[in-house]
């Protein structure tokens, strides 16, 4: 298969699964536990059918959208994923050049592997920071700071990762950074022998929001043992307003799913909240963001920006998010698999596609711009 014939979601995770060594395709496709909710977030939106009007005169589309004061040209923008030179060598900076070529948001996460500053410097379309907090308050701050010097627009941090979930995928090939894989894993490397040839004739791998703080290299911290040692599984409430306050910016906590969580992110100061459950790879047993949707637009939709993420592989899987209330949604596997099939133009092709279903859908539901979505557009089996 060729990037000309990836029509779709599916044939990206295809592409991907033939280039990448098994246990990094499996780092990016896995989920915890039995990946119940993995399945769910996306079985979620099968739940939910379309009502189209006609005869509206759907010309001239727009979906543009404004989220936590970013203005972006399509509805859906790449959610910040962690090791993405695993995947290609060019990892966020083809990520960050595709966004921007389609005018829509990307972020760098902590354990991003090129730093904020380079693709802030590279690139003007709306960037955040995907946070992970630390006990090593000094260490928060430093790195805050370091987004602010950047640039950088929002602060995203993640609330549903203090500690990481049972990714039982990466225990039976022993995925790690560093790399300490069980016999299989290596099997797995040598069989894709380009992938390996690629990896040692690029760039060294790195962690740039972290190098300057955390011995990553060496044996010295694998990702595992870094969130089970240096992340905060005492964070609260408190943690966070500080955090909303020395930002003093646009804030968004991603990982939010109870009305309760919402409400209290509106008391702290947050702009924005996103419904996550990291993909399936935390919680497994946790409800879809989707299934919540409703239930926390219709609590605090008109006093703070609601987005989510999770299952999404559709245009139709935008629309149903946005006529239920959320502002914009997020994805990252849907990115990821066209990253590790063929670079920056994977991702190119990737979101032209869902621009280009979202758009052709949106005149098939007689809808002219995402304010004309809503709820009369659905129905729930």
């Amino acid at each position: 298969m060729r990037l000309s014939q990836c029509h779709n979601f599916h044939d990206f995770r295809t592409l991907a699964k033939k280039r990448l060594p098994g246990p990094i395709f499996d780092y990016i496709d896995g989920a915890a536990d039995d990946e119940t909710t993995y399945r769910r977030n996306t079985a979620a939106f099968e739940d939910c059918d379309l009502v189209p009007n006609v005869l509206t005169g759907v010309k001239d589309i727009d979906m543009s959208v404004t989220v936590m004061g970013q203005k972006l040209d399509m509805p859906l923008y790449c959610s910040p994923t962690a090791l993405q030179r695993l995947f290609h060598h060019d990892g966020e900076r083809a990520v960050a050049a595709a966004a921007e070529k389609y005018g829509t948001m990307f972020g760098v996460s902590s354990l991003g592997t090129v730093s904020l500053q380079e693709v802030r410097a590279k690139h003007k379309n709306p960037q955040v920071y995907q946070f992970y907090f630390h006990k090593d308050r000094g260490l928060n701050r430093a790195m805050m700071e370091n987004a602010k010097e950047a640039g950088v627009e929002v602060m995203m941090l993640t609330v549903d990762s203090i500690t990481g979930g049972n990714r039982e995928r990466d225990l039976r090939t022993g995925f790690s950074i560093p790399f300490r894989l069980t016999l299989g894993g290596m099997l797995q490397f040598a069989i894709k022998p380009a992938w390996g040839l690629n990896y040692v004739t690029h760039e060294k791998f790195s962690l740039p929001q972290l190098d300057a703080h955390i011995d990553m290299g060496g044996g010295a911290l694998s990702i595992g043992r870094y969130f089970t040692e240096m992340l905060d599984p005492s964070m609260d409430w408190k943690d966070v307003e500080q955090m909303v306050e020395f930002w003093d910016g646009q804030f968004c906590l991603k990982g939010i799913m109870s009305v309760a969580d919402a409400q209290r992110a509106i008391d702290i100061g947050c702009t924005g909240i996103i419904l996550s459950n990291h993909g399936g790879r935390q919680l497994d047993g946790s409800r879809s963001p989707f299934d919540q949707l409703a239930e926390i637009v219709d609590a605090v939709g008109d006093r703070i920006d609601v987005m989510m993420d999770s299952g999404i592989q559709r245009g139709t899987h935008v629309l149903k998010a946005l006529s239920l209330g959320a502002k914009a949604v997020g994805g990252g596997r849907f990115y990821l698999y066209a990253l590790a099939a063929a670079g920056q133009a994977g991702v190119e092709r990737a979101l032209d596609l869902m621009r280009t279903e979202i758009e052709r859908d949106m005149r098939l539901l007689g809808c002219r711009s995402v304010a004309d979505l809503s709820r009369e557009n659905l129905r729930f089996r």
